[in-house]
């Protein structure tokens, strides 16, 4: 299922706005300031699976991450590349999430998936340590919704042989958000595009 929304609980009517602001988000920001040089291609391939959960606590979510975790390990990667699970309903203190990505990362290692796929993490709160929160630096993993990105391990590993600086990415994308500064990002993302 490429660039889709999925449910356990089946949809509701937000999914729609979810996926909107998902999608924009995608587009303007990791897309359109190249936070990530590999995004493009697998959005514009449709490689890109949305799952929405409804999970509203940290067992829900953890649910729905085991199914997710084995639908990409098991789906070719030329149909689903990567997937990105939204979490509207759970987790929306960062320190909570923080603290969910351990357990994540337990479930990857359970599962036997450490190695072949991997765990990023973005949200609209998100902080790096010993950053203030309104520092501008903490917009690349800013999103508008919890968003645990499942990748798988041989992507990411040809994307940095294509890319040949990919360790500078991290301080690139800082200088990027740091020129912009917090007014031309909120005026940036105000800006719609073709998602």
């Amino acid at each position: 299922m490429n660039d889709t929304a999925s449910s356990a609980s089946g949809a509701t009517p937000d999914h729609a706005d979810i996926l909107d602001a998902t999608r924009h988000w995608l587009t303007r920001a990791v897309i359109g300031l190249n936070l990530c040089p590999f995004a493009k291609s697998v959005h514009v391939k449709g490689q890109i699976r949305y799952a929405i959960s409804e999970a509203t606590d940290l067992e829900g979510v953890l649910t729905d991450l085991e199914t997710e975790l084995r639908t990409l390990a098991d789906a070719d990667p030329a149909d689903i590349d990567t997937t990105l699970l939204i979490l509207p309903h759970a987790l929306a203190d960062f320190l909570d999430y923080n603290d969910a990505l351990h357990f994540a990362d337990l479930l990857l290692g359970q599962l036997r998936l450490d190695g072949t796929l991997q765990i990023a993490s973005f949200h609209p709160h998100y902080q790096f340590e010993d950053t203030a929160p309104d520092d501008i630096e903490n917009y690349t993993n800013r999103a508008p919704y919890p968003i645990l990105h499942l990748l798988r391990e041989d992507s990411i590993e040809r994307a940095v042989d294509a890319f040949p600086d990919a360790a500078d990415i991290y301080e690139r994308n800082m200088e990027t958000l740091r020129r912009l500064g917090l007014k031309g990002w909120r005026e940036w993302m105000a800006k719609r595009d073709e998602d």
